[in-house]
């Protein structure tokens, strides 16, 4: 290391001091990287992968005694009730997973499959007749709706005691007052794999890439909360961001929720970052996620696969939903 040189665990420190002044002026933190490799014949460190599936097997488990428990206690199986309107085959897939996760938690699960051309008062006369069955405690609307449905109507409608996406105005604000009742499924289950995976979240920038009502703009609440899981520096980015690069380079817990495959690159991610992400996109090549992995991965710290990331964690926090909701019903 050069004299007066501090250690901050970057493996590239001792060469990028070394090198800079007589060859790297001017350049940024990437191209010095690109120095290293030359100098070295070293790559950078591969990415510790997070793995979304394993832990959220840990959390069905924890689900799973906590809903027999309840069950040997007061004699009620918790209910997810899911609808699933038209024949979506991504969607058919979702809500199956959720189906078969009910099972194997000792939950009992629903299905209602209106069709494709269902109106906005049919679903709504279904979503009453769901909050008003004692037997039903957690209802989930599968998104998207098609065109002709008001979503906003199906998703007010829902009784916040059973709204375990937690999409009702009312569960929403008492997220950003910090007095939740559910946390949304997909910004829980990256909260819980930030904290079990001792992920430092206090005092650390983070920067959520899209603000959509279901992960973005919840997430960021979610992270800039006081207390555990919470007390980070969070910027939010989306489509009208001026020089995105230089936000996302600038964060220490990236997460990447827009639904574009591959969009972030490696020149986006500071060395050392935990990458988050979110998408799940269909193309040629079968499923990939909103970051270009294979070579991101050679310059975070941790990042998720996609699949076998994030997703399996957002049917296990429904879970945990679901037995929440259930609890609250019970008084």
């Amino acid at each position: 290391m050069t004299d007066g040189a501090q250690d901050d665990g970057c493996p590239y420190r001792p060469i990028i001091g070394f090198y800079h002044a007589a060859h790297c002026q001017g350049k940024d933190l990437f191209a010095r990287i690109a120095v290293f490799v030359r100098l070295t014949g070293e790559a950078p460190l591969t990415a510790t992968i997070l793995d979304g599936k394993a832990l959220s097997e840990t959390i069905r488990a924890e689900v799973a005694l906590e809903a027999a428990e309840f069950i040997a206690k007061t004699g009620v199986t918790p209910c997810l009730a899911a609808v699933l309107v038209g024949g979506d085959p991504a969607s058919q897939v979702y809500v199956r997973n959720k189906q078969k996760a009910c099972e194997k938690a000792g939950l009992l699960s629903q299905l209602h499959r209106p069709p494709a051309e269902t109106t906005t008062e049919v679903l709504l006369a279904l979503i009453d007749r769901l909050n008003r069955d004692p037997a039903v405690h957690g209802i989930l609307v599968q998104l998207p709706l098609p065109k002709q449905i008001q979503e906003t109507r199906v998703l007010e409608a829902i009784a916040p005691l059973k709204d375990v996406d937690a999409f009702h105005p009312e569960n929403v604000g008492r997220i950003v007052q910090n007095r939740p009742r559910f946390l949304p499924c997909t910004p829980l289950g990256i909260q819980q794999l930030l904290l079990r995976n001792n992920i430092p979240i206090a005092k650390a920038n983070v920067v959520v890439v899209g603000r959509s009502d279901i992960v973005g703009k919840p997430m960021a609440i979610m992270l800039m909360q006081r207390g555990p899981g919470g007390d980070a520096t969070v910027t939010v980015c989306h489509s009208r961001t001026r020089d995105l690069p230089a936000l996302t380079r600038a964060a220490d817990i990236l997460i990447v929720a827009i639904g574009k495959a591959k969009f972030l690159t490696a020149d986006m991610v500071k060395p050392g970052a935990v990458v988050i992400d979110v998408g799940i996109n269909r193309t040629d090549d079968g499923l990939v996620g909103d970051v270009d992995f294979e070579a991101v991965r050679e310059v975070a710290g941790r990042i998720t696969p996609v699949p076998g990331g994030v997703g399996p964690l957002t049917i296990a926090m429904l879970l945990h939903n679901t037995l929440a909701a259930a609890r609250l019903q019970q008084g």
